[in-house]
């Protein structure tokens, strides 16, 4: 079998009982990246190191020093996180010099032994695309390259799904973990709030920002989260994966996206199977109502585009003809939004959060799906104007819940992503979920045309 196919957890066992090394296995990799990366897009720059960081994994074992679940195993990291010796460009054409130090995350995957690889596309800061006039040309969709990825971890997306790497950090600030996950069909997990550090990463809207993985398979992401996160007092995400579900309650807000004229009936159908499934395992399903959808879409929408514009104003002073045009449209709303109504959407939020807890709380999860939509041809960012693609994800940036994307179907030959929300704290949960879904349908199986 070729390396690069291996599982994380794969990998690592046959590193450690000298069937591979960390240098072939990075070699392996790097060479699937030039085969198809041409056709993809995902990666902005390869890390020149990579090979000696492999190396110096190999030589480590050899000598008896194992440093944790990710020693010598390739990650990407997405080009809003700092890597040191390496620019972070944040896919913008503004000028960005090599990182001084390597954001946290960074250092913690380090710290266990793992191959730090490149940078992969985003769209610029994180914000809105995909744009054409930019330096990278965006992430394409590896079911079928005249789709896009989602944002903003396009490139994070496109390398997984496309079968270039394992797994990758991302940035989830309205959904840009889960949305490129669930158009791509890998797996995007969303930590809850704080669980993961932001420190050297460039913020789009601090009060909403995650950093989380994605991952080929569950299992994988709750692995990388782990490796990750910097709260002491967090359940590992591993934790449960591989015990059955039998009993659980699982709550499902089905009106909140099949009553949304933009649901595609493919969709609302796979969603439902998704139900049936986990039902036939054993889980109990109850319909449930929440919070009117647009009150999170428009609370949160006024908190990405106000903080936004508070990180780039200065920026903005000096180097507007750099940005593109579709940020500085972006950024242009946060300028109409005034102190008034950035209280009052706070105020929303704090009020919000406290429906949604209660909405999780009889439940060991929610089921709904990660997009209304599969996604979406470039054709249709043809225009002027940014298009706004229909998700379900940004209330929980907004309420910092965890919430966990993988594949449940496709529709006219794209994937479907379903969405798992815990309560806070419950990634073990949302994972042991995830992965008995996973084990039970074969939508995880398939693999891209490439």
């Amino acid at each position: 079998m070729n390396p690069a196919n291996l599982s994380l957890s794969e990998a690592a066992a046959r590193l450690r009982d000298g069937t591979l090394t960390s240098t072939a296995l990075t070699q392996a990799v790097l060479d699937r990246i030039a085969a198809r990366d041409g056709q993809l897009h995902a990666f902005s720059a390869l890390d020149s190191t990579a090979m000696d960081q492999a190396g110096a994994a190999d030589r480590a074992l050899a000598e008896g020093c194992d440093l944790g679940a990710l020693h010598g195993l390739p990650m990407g990291i997405k080009d809003m996180i700092d890597v040191a010796g390496q620019p972070t460009t944040c896919g913008s054409a503004l000028p960005a010099e090599p990182a001084k130090s390597d954001a946290e995350t960074v250092a913690l995957l380090r710290a266990q032994g793992a191959v730090i690889l490149g940078k992969l596309n985003t769209y610029e800061f994180a914000m809105v695309g995909p744009d054409l006039t930019l330096p990278h040309p965006p992430a394409r969709n590896p079911w079928n390259p005249a789709h896009i990825t989602g944002g903003s971890s396009s490139g994070s997306a496109a390398a997984v799904a496309g079968g270039l790497i394992r797994a990758v950090l991302g940035t989830d600030t309205g959904g840009s973990v889960r949305s490129p996950a669930g158009y791509c069909g890998c797996v995007g997990l969303k930590p809850t709030y704080g669980r993961t550090s932001r420190q050297g990463v460039f913020p789009l809207s601090p009060s909403l920002d995650h950093i989380g993985p994605l991952a080929a398979t569950v299992a994988e992401a709750a692995l990388v989260l782990d490796a990750i996160t910097n709260d002491p007092a967090a359940r590992p995400a591993c934790t449960l994966i591989g015990r059955d579900i039998n009993g659980l309650k699982l709550g499902y807000p089905r009106a909140w996206f099949a009553a949304d004229p933009r649901a595609d009936p493919a969709l609302i159908r796979a969603m439902d199977n998704a139900a049936s499934q986990l039902s036939l395992l054993g889980a109990r399903i109850e319909e449930i109502t929440l919070p009117d959808y647009a009150l999170y879409e428009a609370a949160g929408s006024i908190l990405i585009h106000a903080e936004a514009l508070a990180v780039h104003q200065s920026l903005i002073r000096t180097h507007a003809s750099a940005y593109g045009r579709l940020v500085l449209q972006s950024l242009a709303f946060g300028a109409a939004v005034d102190t008034d109504a950035l209280t009052r959407a706070r105020c929303a939020a704090r009020h919000l959060t406290a429906a949604m807890e209660q909405a999780i709380s009889p439940f060991a999860a929610l089921i709904l799906p990660t997009t209304l939509t599969p996604a979406l041809p470039f054709s249709a960012f043809d225009g002027e104007k940014a298009v706004w693609t229909p998700m379900r994800t940004i209330p929980f940036n907004l309420t910092g819940q965890p919430a966990l994307s993988l594949p449940m179907g496709f529709a006219d030959g794209l994937p479907l992503g379903l969405q798992i929300v815990g309560a806070s704290g419950a990634e073990d949960m949302i994972c042991r979920i995830g992965h008995a879904f996973e084990m039970a349908t074969d939508a995880s199986l398939m693999h891209p045309p490439l």
